[in-house]
C-alpha cells in the first residue's frame, strides 16, 4: 500500500510543496475524496480500514499532521479547552496548597477527557475580564469570589456551562463546596471551650482586601460569601458560649498567607491578651502559631496542618476541583455533595 500511494505523490507532486499540505492534498495523492480524509481522522469508523491506512500513508508522506485544530474547533463549536478563573494573581494557584489541590482535581478530570486547561486571572477588573470573556474554552470553573463580581455575568453570558467553587450562588453557575457555616459552627465549639478572650483572625471581607482588626462585624456585610459564611457560624459559636458578639475583635487579613496570620495574631496578642484565635485557614492559623498564639483552629487540614498538630476543618478541595470539572465536561451528571469534618489536634486539645 505504502508503494503505490509513493507513486501516486511522486507522478502528482513532481517539486517539494512550500506549503503547508492539506486536506484535499492527501485526497489526492491517496486516491479518496476529501470526506474520506476527514471521516479517517474524526469519524473513522465511517470509512474501511484499508481506506483509513491509505489516507495515513498519504498524510505521512506529506507530512500532513491532520486537521488544523483551530479550523475544527471553529466548525464543532468545541475548542478541548476549560477555563479555570482564579479571583487571585495566577502565582497564587502555584503557592497556595489549597488552590493547588483544587487545580490539581481539575487537571484529573481534564485528563479523563482529553481537555486542556487555561488559567484564566480575575484580579483586575478591566483586562482579566476582556480575555475571560474572549476565552476559547469550553465551560468554565470558578474559584470562590465576591457577590458583585462582573465576571459572574460575563461568565453566563457566554452560555458555556460553568461551576464556581464556594461561591456566591449566582444564575446559570453550578455550585459546590461545603456547608462553610455549619462547619465554622462546628469547629467554633471546639475550639472555644478553653476560651476567655477569643478572637477571630478571618479572610479578606471584599475585593479592597484592607487589613484591618473590627470588634464584631457584621458577617453580612462581607462580599467574599466564604468569609461571611464562616463568620457567621463563628457568631454562632461564640453567643452559645456565653460571650458579646460586639467585643470579639476579627483581623481581617490582605490576603490568605501565613505572614498575614502571623501579623495579624501578633496584633491580636497585643492590643486584646486573645488565648484562642479562630481562623479562616491553615494558612491563617500557621502564622498565629508562628506567632506564638495558644487555641489556634484553622481550615482545609493540608499537610503543614497536620504536621503542626492543628485542629482544623477537614474537606477535599481536591474532591471538589475534580467534581467542579466532571460537570462542567459533562462526565457527571450532578454535583456530589461535598463532604466536610472537624479534625481535633494538640493546638486545642494541648
Amino acid at each position: 500500500m505504502l508503494c503505490i500511494v509513493t507513486q501516486l505523490i511522486d507522478s502528482r507532486y513532481p517539486d517539494t510543496m512550500s506549503t503547508r499540505p492539506t486536506m484535499a492534498d492527501v485526497a489526492r495523492a491517496a486516491g479518496v475524496s476529501t470526506m474520506s480524509v476527514s471521516y479517517s481522522y474524526n469519524q473513522p469508523t465511517r470509512v474501511s480500514d484499508a481506506t483509513r491506512q491509505r489516507v495515513f500513508d498519504a498524510a505521512t508522506l506529506l507530512g500532513y499532521t491532520g486537521p488544523h485544530r483551530a479550523a475544527r474547533s471553529l466548525r464543532s463549536g468545541k475548542t478541548n479547552n476549560l477555563g479555570v478563573v482564579l479571583t487571585e494573581k495566577l502565582t497564587y494557584s502555584f503557592e497556595n496548597p489549597e488552590a493547588r489541590a483544587f487545580l490539581s482535581g481539575i487537571a484529573e478530570a481534564c485528563l479523563d477527557t482529553d481537555t486542556g486547561l487555561v488559567l484564566l486571572p480575575n484580579s483586575r477588573i478591566g483586562v482579566d475580564l476582556t480575555r475571560i470573556r474572549d476565552a476559547h474554552v469550553d465551560g468554565f470553573v470558578l474559584w470562590t469570589t465576591v457577590v458583585d463580581d462582573p465576571v459572574l455575568d460575563i461568565v453566563t453570558a457566554t452560555g458555556k456551562p460553568a461551576c464556581i467553587q464556594g461561591g456566591p450562588i449566582h444564575p446559570g453557575i453550578e455550585f459546590i463546596g461545603i456547608d462553610d457555616e455549619a462547619a465554622a459552627h462546628a469547629i467554633g465549639t471546639i475550639g472555644l471551650a478553653r476560651a476567655q478572650r477569643p478572637a477571630i483572625i478571618s479572610f479578606p471581607r471584599d475585593r479592597d482586601r484592607i487589613a484591618d482588626t473590627v470588634l464584631g462585624p457584621e458577617p453580612e456585610n462581607a462580599t467574599f460569601p466564604v468569609t461571611a459564611s464562616r463568620l457567621a457560624g463563628y457568631r454562632r459559636a461564640v453567643v452559645e458560649y456565653g460571650f458579646r458578639w460586639e467585643d470579639i475583635p476579627v483581623a481581617f487579613a490582605a490576603t490568605n498567607a501565613r505572614t498575614e496570620g502571623a501579623t495579624a495574631a501578633h496584633a491580636l496578642l497585643r492590643e486584646f491578651d486573645a488565648d484562642v484565635i479562630l481562623c479562616t485557614s491553615d494558612d491563617l492559623a500557621l502564622g498565629a502559631l508562628d506567632a506564638g498564639a495558644h487555641g489556634v483552629t484553622g481550615w482545609d487540614d493540608s499537610e503543614a496542618a497536620e504536621a503542626a498538630g492543628l485542629t482544623t476543618v477537614a474537606q477535599s478541595l481536591y474532591d471538589q476541583g475534580r467534581h467542579a470539572a466532571g460537570w462542567v465536561l459533562g462526565t457527571l451528571s450532578s454535583i456530589p455533595e461535598a463532604e466536610w469534618s472537624v479534625v481535633a489536634r494538640g493546638s486545642t486539645t494541648g
